[in-house]
């Protein structure tokens, strides 16, 4: 590495952000920054960091996509035994990140995670491209495997067993939702400055503070 790390720095700006601005409820300034942000970071927009914990307590964390809001909370699709799916098994709680560089804004989201309806589940894998849904079948997420040739293999298989007809949605495969308990908006802003208005919900209400940068 020829670029020392410890150097790399750039200033944020933004509009301001300020309890007295904000909506009362979080999911409305929410889908108002999402927005926003499929506009300006293009198909990334809806990529997120989802954190959660093993049954030993140890954390973990990837990029996922979400696909799905609604008033119950934030919905994304996996397979269920894979390695996130055995974590919300065992602990179903999760934590979220959105960061969007081209606003220089940031969402923070925690909360419990349930499984979607099988209804939900199958109306989504209709959705995906035929690509898509045969990888669901192909790729048994998180297991070793000793080379590509072995998903070759698999994905000749069942493009052969599906030939002519839809795919299935495997059981194993559906969607979670994370059930907000607590949303943080971060705006930057210069001289690392910061606004943070976080969200919290206790006893079915929301309740909204400023937190220093």
């Amino acid at each position: 590495m020829t670029r020392n790390i410890a150097d790399i720095r750039r200033d944020y700006e933004g509009g301001r952000l300020d309890t007295d601005s904000t909506p009362e409820t979080p999911m409305p300034l929410f889908e108002e920054w999402l927005a926003l942000a499929l506009e300006t970071e293009g198909d990334d927009g809806n990529a997120m960091t989802l954190a959660t914990v093993d049954s030993q307590g140890l954390p973990h964390a990837r990029i996922v996509l979400l696909k799905g809001i609604d008033d119950k909370g934030l919905c994304f699709y996996t397979n269920y035994h894979s390695h996130k799916g055995s974590e919300l098994a065992n602990v179903p709680h999760a934590a979220l990140v959105f960061w969007w560089p081209k606003l220089d804004r940031q969402v923070r989201i925690e909360g419990p995670v349930s499984q979607v309806s099988p209804e939900e589940s199958d109306h989504y894998f209709a959705s995906r491209p035929r690509g898509s849904q045969l990888g669901a079948w192909i790729a048994t997420q998180s297991v070793e495997i000793p080379d590509r040739d072995w998903l070759a293999e698999r994905q000749n298989r069942f493009e052969q067993a599906y030939d002519g007809q839809p795919v299935m949605r495997p059981a194993n495969w559906g969607g979670y939702r994370v059930i907000p308990e607590m949303i943080e908006f971060w705006q930057g802003q210069p001289s690392r400055l910061h606004d943070r208005i976080r969200y919290s919900l206790r006893d079915a209400q929301w309740s909204k503070v400023r937190l220093a940068p």
